[in-house]
């Protein structure tokens, strides 16, 4: 039985590795092209799962090719799927850019996530009944997420929001049925905006100091908020609940690693932040989020998503204990 359940998107991504990004007109010669399995909601299956936590995934594909796709990996993966396959839409798919310092550039469509049927969530309610957190994106339609997390509340499991991407229709009502949120900087920027009515660069976050940054995380009224801050880590604002955290807000350091494409890798988090929460139940909260950050890290050293996702051993080895 499932302990993690993530409810998301799955996006066949397709990735081009350029030396830099092209200018508007200009067409660059691409040095390595692969595509494989991603979407926020898989990616963050597959790195709970390997994490070695049972974790099930409920999405919706295409009756189509990369439908196909999606299933024979989840399978290989030994990853439990409950997938709606749609018939009038398309499995999702992506064109992502990667240049030579690992940023990227990324485009997608959809498609099937964006009609996720609420009653075929709810039809999966045995899998919430026995499970310990529930995972969501933003990358479905938002009544399927809120129904996820509905879900979630009356089982009493602890229910994980990554507001990715920060779409309008998010607001108050549904990023407050989450126990935990994890943005990046550009996403919690476009909340404190919408949310708090504050204006704030994302650009700038990374350098405020620790008590402004979780002065304005307790603005989104979420008892737990962790901002990933990409090379400059991550940072932790609880409210009243500190999960077994000394303090209610601290920062954390990136690990040191040779990143060649960070595409996923706040994906990466937040699958093996909701791994290590089962892992380390008994322990502080800090010491998931130390998990979290190396899963992620780590990540970024192979290229794609989905199967760049690393395993629990390799961290490790890598890490430490």
């Amino acid at each position: 039985m499932a302990q993690v359940v993530v409810v998301g998107s799955y996006v066949q991504d397709h990735a081009w590795l350029v030396d830099r990004f092209p200018q508007p007109g200009e067409t660059r010669r691409a040095h390595g092209f692969n595509t494989g399995p991603g979407g926020k909601g898989f990616n963050q299956a597959v790195a709970c799962l390997r994490q070695g936590v049972a974790t099930a995934f409920i999405g919706a594909i295409g009756d189509d090719h990369l439908g196909a796709i999606a299933q024979q990996f989840a399978r290989a993966e030994n990853l439990p799927c409950r997938w709606q396959v749609r018939k009038d839409f398309p499995t999702a798919a992506s064109s992502i850019v990667v240049a030579a310092n690992g940023a990227n550039q990324i485009a997608v469509n959809f498609a099937a996530n964006e009609h996720l049927d609420t009653d075929f969530v709810r039809a999966q309610d045995n899998a919430f009944a026995g499970a310990k957190i529930v995972l969501v994106q933003a990358e479905n339609n938002l009544d399927a997420i809120a129904t996820a997390l509905q879900l979630g509340e009356r089982h009493r499991l602890t229910r994980i929001f990554n507001p990715a991407p920060a779409v309008p229709g998010i607001d108050a009502s549904l990023l407050r049925r989450a126990d935990i949120i994890t943005p990046n900087e550009t996403e919690f920027s476009l909340l404190l905006e919408r949310i708090a009515g504050a204006a704030v660069e994302a650009s700038t976050l990374a350098s405020r100091g620790d008590a402004e940054l979780h002065a304005l995380a307790r603005r989104l009224g979420v008892s737990t908020v962790v901002i990933t801050l990409g090379a400059q880590g991550c940072f932790v604002s609880h409210g009243d609940d500190r999960r077994g955290d000394a303090v209610d807000h601290y920062r954390l350091a990136p690990e040191r690693v040779n990143a060649i494409d960070t595409t996923g890798a706040g994906d990466a988090f937040s699958g093996a932040l909701a791994a290590a929460m089962v892992l380390f139940h008994n322990a502080p909260f800090h010491r998931a989020i130390v998990h979290a950050n190396r899963v992620a890290a780590l990540s970024t050293e192979t290229v794609g998503t989905a199967p760049a996702m690393p395993r629990f051993e390799a961290v490790v080895a890598r890490f430490g204990a």
